[in-house]
């Protein structure tokens, strides 16, 4: 399992720099909860890294600064019974999480006006509205 981790076309982190820890997995399963080391945390240091480029390490930065510590990100699996699944699945989930961080931001929007149509319509709507709750009002007396 010691490959590199293929993030994006532009993003490729080396085995080295990923850290694996195991401990046991909480919840039933009797005698193989309790002897079986299949709960995997996997962490990466962000904001380190030598290959992360510099312009990601800012955007990933900003916008994993909640889930990180010291700018290590760190994902734990324990959903499988297995820990080459458990291993698997956080390095999968570690990939989406990054993919995630690193994509450019959506282009920013053009403000536009109203057409001419639009507003005609949209006034005429108001009158429209505005003559029917006039015709509900109750006549004043005099």
């Amino acid at each position: 399992m010691n490959e590199e981790l293929v993030v994006s076309t532009k993003l490729v982190i080396p085995a080295a720099e990923l850290r694996e820890r195991f401990s046991r997995s909480s919840g039933p399963g009797g005698q193989g909860v309790n002897t079986a080391d299949s709960r995997v945390e996997l962490s990466f240091d962000v904001k380190h890294s030598p290959s992360v480029p510099d312009d990601l390490r800012v955007r990933m930065l900003a916008r994993l600064g909640s889930r990180l510590v010291d700018g290590v990100v760190t994902i734990a699996a324990s959903e499988y019974r297995a820990q080459l699944a458990n291993r698997q699945a956080a390095r999968e989930r570690l990939a989406m999480l990054l993919r995630q961080a690193a994509e450019p931001p959506p282009p920013a929007r053009r403000a536009t006006k109203p057409s001419r149509g639009a507003k005609e319509r949209r006034i005429t709507a108001k009158k429209q509205r505005a003559e029917t709750k006039r015709g509900r009002r109750t006549p004043p007396i005099d």
